[in-house]
């Protein structure tokens, strides 16, 4: 195990992760669903960017994460809950715990806590509208 120093580090937790929640009972079908096997290669480099940006602070990313999950979430007729973030939050820190430690692994922790949160709060504010 080592410690997370770079893009090629990120890119290797964002496809591993991203492997597993293709195969998740919860949530592979809904990311199936949304994105074509042609699809998967540009979106994981999107979220390269996203975690590249959130972690080593080297601005790469652009899009809007909350634009996504309300679109998600209408597709799932507006039943995304909290056990869908859950299992995308034990799915990542399960991925980061079998190949990085240290405090950039740490942090990814709590930037995908604070992000889940803040997501699962728009989704359900948007509904209210």
């Amino acid at each position: 195990m080592k410690e997370i120093e770079n893009r090629a580090d990120i890119h290797l937790l964002v496809i591993t992760f991203y492997d597993k929640i293709r195969k998740d009972d919860l949530l592979g079908p809904i990311f199936n669903a949304h994105l074509s096997k042609e699809q998967w290669p540009p979106h994981l480099e999107k979220l390269t960017d996203f975690w590249v940006t959130a972690l080593l602070g080297d601005v790469c990313f652009k899009g809007s994460p909350t634009k996504a999950h309300l679109k998600v979430d209408k597709y799932l007729n507006h039943t995304m809950d909290q056990v869908h973030f859950g299992q995308w939050l034990q799915l990542w820190f399960q991925t980061i715990d079998s190949l990085f430690i240290g405090s950039l692994a740490q942090r990814a922790k709590d930037a995908s806590r604070r992000m889940a949160t803040g997501q699962y709060l728009n989704v359900w504010k948007s509904r209210e509208v």
